[in-house]
């Protein structure tokens, strides 16, 4: 059988054929979005954790004994681990910002000139916090681009003033940076819900708050170490500075990173397959689509096989239409998918990513749909008898 006696017969009733490959178009269409939206949905999120330092260990006090602080001393013996890349002290609290005459919830980074490193924080305009802020306890601020935006309307806000809450009082800070958001499009969905961040020397946050400890130390790691031995020797060594045992908490971040990662896998499959089952109906839609088809051409059936075609010939014919149709209904609906999923990124200004293996399986599901659900019409229009086939009025 010919691909152009294929198409033929599908025209034979444009109209039946269209709304066939219509309801299979459908199907595909809902899983390629669904798949999409997993695939860029996950991606946005690693984006968003990476930038925000969930490829790092996280130390911080147990808060269950007096001697657990982590000092200048806690960083040395941490810095000097096997495994240990680098090491940031980091202070942060819930603050108030005083700008342009408007006052806004902030969260409070005190961070050293590793900032870049191991939160991937990166300067869009101006500078990010140096090594001679930290020596000076300068009274310097790094915003965030959604901050600057939401106060003034435009990001580049280098050389304002701002009045920050810290340790109990407001002072003034002088805008040296604006960092490009360090939370990418998960923050401007959350615009108004999240407070922005502000970072500032953490010498100055210390010397403000009159501390000298820290509240948490970022651990960055070599690629290719064995978390858990590092996580064991970090702890090892910082419980062998503070002389305290059990007294800090370790959270292995990229572990738990890889935990969401697994959700977020099993959620968009789980949906996909809630969507897949669209294509079965659209099935039987197709093997309606054949029956009529084997009743419109009985009589035709019975010519054929008068003149010699096999029972595998027949069969062949009608299996091969209903491959065509849900392979044309499939791609339609894929490259509509796939267009509607670009579009959307453009105009929330996200990156665009796909799934190739899951679009590949999609296409594959619909041709395997139209041959199934078209061998039983298949099927009886190969068993006719020539003599009852030309009977028929």
């Amino acid at each position: 059988m010919s691909i152009r006696a294929t198409f033929i017969n599908i025209l034979r009733s444009r109209t039946r054929s269209l709304l066939t490959m219509s309801g299979i178009a459908i199907g595909v269409l809902s899983v390629t979005l669904i798949s999409a939206v997993g695939t860029i949905g996950t991606a946005q999120v690693d984006s968003t954790l990476v930038s925000m330092g969930v490829d790092t260990l996280l130390v911080s006090s147990a808060g269950n004994t007096v001697s657990a602080k982590l000092t200048d001393e806690s960083i040395s013996a941490v810095r000097r681990t096997d495994g240990v890349a680098d090491v940031m002290p980091l202070m942060a609290s819930v603050s108030e910002a005083q700008m342009a005459g408007r006052r806004l919830d902030c969260y409070l980074w005190g961070v050293d000139d590793s900032a870049d490193k191991l939160i991937s924080l990166t300067a869009k305009h101006g500078r990010l916090i140096t090594t001679g802020d930290a020596q000076s306890d300068a009274r310097v601020c790094v915003v965030d681009e959604s901050f600057a935006l939401e106060v003034y309307g435009r990001s580049n806000i280098i050389g304002k003033t701002m009045r920050l809450f810290v340790g109990g009082r407001y002072h003034d800070f002088t805008v040296v940076g604006v960092a490009g958001t360090g939370l990418s499009g998960l923050q401007s969905a959350l615009t108004g819900i999240m407070p922005g961040f502000m970072y500032i020397p953490i010498t100055t946050m210390q010397t403000l708050s009159g501390r000298s400890t820290y509240d948490r130390l970022a651990v960055k790691l070599d690629v290719q170490c064995d978390e858990a031995a590092v996580l064991s020797a970090v702890r090892a060594a910082i419980d062998r500075v503070s002389g305290c045992t059990d007294g800090f908490i370790i959270n292995n971040l990229l572990s738990q990173k890889k935990s969401l990662d697994e959700i977020l896998a099993v959620v968009t499959v789980s949906l996909s397959l809630v969507a897949g089952i669209s294509l079965l109906v659209s099935g039987i839609s197709v093997m309606t689509t054949m029956m009529m088809s084997v009743t419109e051409r009985t009589r035709e059936i019975g010519i054929r096989k008068a003149i010699g075609a096999k029972n595998c010939d027949i069969c062949m014919e009608f299996i091969s239409e209903g491959i065509m149709l849900t392979f044309a209904g499939g791609t339609a609906g894929l490259v509509a998918g796939l267009v509607i999923a670009a579009v959307g990124c453009m105009v929330l200004r996200l990156p665009f990513a796909v799934d190739p293996v899951s679009l590949i399986i999609c296409e594959v599901s619909a041709v395997v749909i139209g041959a199934v659900f078209g061998a039983f019409p298949a099927y009886r229009a190969a068993k006719m008898k020539p003599v009852d086939a030309l009977k028929t009025e």
